[in-house]
């Protein structure tokens, strides 16, 4: 990834966005018959649906620019914590800002068949970065890695991203997830 340096006090516009759509083919998946499929990414403060509400930061697949000889067929994991807008010099540039997620090992769970990841951090801080939404491939769905130490009556699905340690990337959510994550 190309990084550049930005001085904010050029840039023209600044606008925050609270979810961003992907659209995809997946020509396997009952969608359209052009096998376009579209889903949306949320990273907003607060998400008022059903009984819990709180905040709701979702993950995603980054690609990485390397082909499908590397790890999860060149997608990196990340959670988007907010997507924004600016211009500059008349140019729109589209961004979020994610927190980074780093595969553990060189192949799936041989248990189950799906990669683990951790969340990255350098210290107690996350590991975050700013990318262009154009390397968004899509949404990823984690499942929390569950130890023998009981859960807190507390914990819900708003904090489950922030309260375990590793996570399974959920290639079964549907075919498409199946086909692409190698």
């Amino acid at each position: 990834m190309m990084h550049q340096h930005i001085n904010p006090s050029h840039a023209e516009r600044l606008k925050v966005f609270h979810s961003a759509r992907a659209i995809f083919c997946a020509p396997s998946n009952p969608s359209t018959t052009a096998g376009m499929y579209h889903e949306t990414i949320r990273a907003t403060p607060f998400w008022n649906r059903g009984e819990i509400t709180g905040p709701r930061y979702d993950c995603i697949f980054v690609s990485n620019g390397e082909g499908s000889e590397s790890n999860m067929s060149g997608l990196l994991v990340a959670r988007v914590l907010r997507f924004f807008s600016f211009v500059i010099n008349g140019d729109l540039h589209q961004c979020a800002l994610i927190h980074w997620f780093s595969i553990f090992g060189d192949q799936p769970d041989p248990d189950n068949g799906m990669w683990v990841v951790t969340p990255d951090y350098f210290g107690n801080a996350p590991s975050l970065s700013v990318i262009h939404i154009d390397s968004i491939f899509r949404a990823a769905h984690l499942l929390p890695i569950f130890d023998e130490n009981p859960l807190p009556r507390t914990l819900n699905y708003t904090s489950t991203l922030d309260s375990f340690r590793g996570f399974y990337v959920n290639n079964y959510i549907d075919y498409h997830a199946y086909e692409t994550v190698a």
